[in-house]
């Protein structure tokens, strides 16, 4: 009797999975079995052939943008397609335009960051699908975008990202009703902001009161440049007990803000998004408290693989989640040694 059960129950999951069987590949290269059989067997570079323009965000050097990067140049070399990377300066305008160019140059795949929002890609991403050229999208989602042209994302769900970054703060600072904070964020960049807002938002529901101050796309390519606004904003609120940092690249220059406003470690709680070498140093010197980590470098990878695993086997677009948790001053020196290689 048990043996017929599980016979029944394997029957069922074969015709369940033949009835989600993907779409056939449609690019050239899934189409040659030459291309994608034994050939590339002995190569080891099942997904040469294929091309991608991949965006890494920012600049070739930031921080963030570095470790994106470094995953993208992992996946190439793993998998073998042909990548172009495009740098950004994280200007939404910029990357709109470039986006324009990659599409005009008729890859087999775009990998794009959404900062510019779903109103702005949506004629490109028209023009993209037209064309036939498949699209991922990391770092900030074009949900809507998504729905009526596909593609996968693969990056934190900011406003649940950035929400659960606050009430994690209130509980292990305890943080009460009346407590002054300053949160940094992109107000204005249509996806961008969202995850700041949602850190604003639990601690505003929480009663505490909220500054926002816009922080300009240059100064993760160079966070020297909001030095004079970040200084004077904090050094305007006495009762000011935390500072919300919105990446990486601003989060690890805490010490210099810091200094500016001749404060020592700890006299400001200081927060933030991600993990690299300057912040795990601010950690280890007391400046910095809590981040969370989205893990950049897995929005180098996965994008890439996924547009080859839909560009040769014509599967799905992947959607993943990289939020994946907190580091803290309990915890920090065990990502250490891999955000010094540039891998968190």
């Amino acid at each position: 009797m048990k043996l017929y059960k599980f016979a029944v129950l394997f029957l069922a999951l074969v015709l369940m999975l033949s009835a989600c069987a993907p779409a056939a590949p449609t690019s050239s290269a899934a189409q040659n079995p030459s291309a994608s059989g034994a050939s590339q067997t002995e190569s080891g570079k099942w997904c040469s052939g294929v091309t991608i323009r991949f965006f890494a965000g920012g600049d070739e050097g930031d921080t963030f943008a570095s470790i994106v990067l470094r995953g993208a140049k992992a996946a190439e070399a793993d998998l073998g397609p042909k990548v172009d990377y495009v740098f950004s300066g994280w200007n939404t305008e910029k990357m709109t335009n470039q986006l324009r160019e990659a599409i005009a140059a008729k890859p087999d795949g775009i990998a794009f960051m959404g900062h510019a929002g779903d109103d702005a890609v949506m004629p490109l991403a028209e023009q993209a699908s037209t064309a036939g050229i498949m699209m991922m999208y990391q770092n900030v989602d074009v949900p809507q975008v998504r729905a009526k042209y596909g593609g996968g994302y693969v990056g934190a769900q900011l406003t649940p990202q950035g929400y659960a970054l606050g009430q994690k703060t209130i509980r292990q600072f305890g943080f009460k009703t009346g407590d002054h904070a300053l949160v940094l964020g992109a107000w204005g960049d249509p996806g961008r902001f969202l995850r700041e807002e949602g850190t604003a938002k639990a601690f505003e529901d929480a009663g505490m009161v909220v500054t926002r101050l816009r922080a300009l796309p240059e100064w993760a390519s160079d966070p020297n440049q909001g030095t004079g606004e970040i200084t004077a904003a904090v050094l305007k609120d006495p009762d000011l007990k935390i500072v919300v940092f919105p990446g990486g690249q601003l989060l690890g220059a805490v010490p210099t803000y810091w200094d500016a406003m001749k404060k020592k470690p700890g006299d400001l709680i200081a927060i933030g998004y991600d993990t690299s070498p300057q912040v795990i140093d601010a950690f280890n010197r007391g400046y910095v408290q809590l981040t969370s980590d989205q893990q950049p470098y897995l929005q180098g990878y996965m994008p890439i693989l996924s547009l080859c695993m839909t560009l040769k086997y014509g599967m799905g677009p992947m959607n993943l989640d990289t939020g994946a948790g907190f580091v803290d001053v309990n915890n920090y020196k065990a990502v250490a040694d891999l955000a010094e290689k540039g891998i968190r």
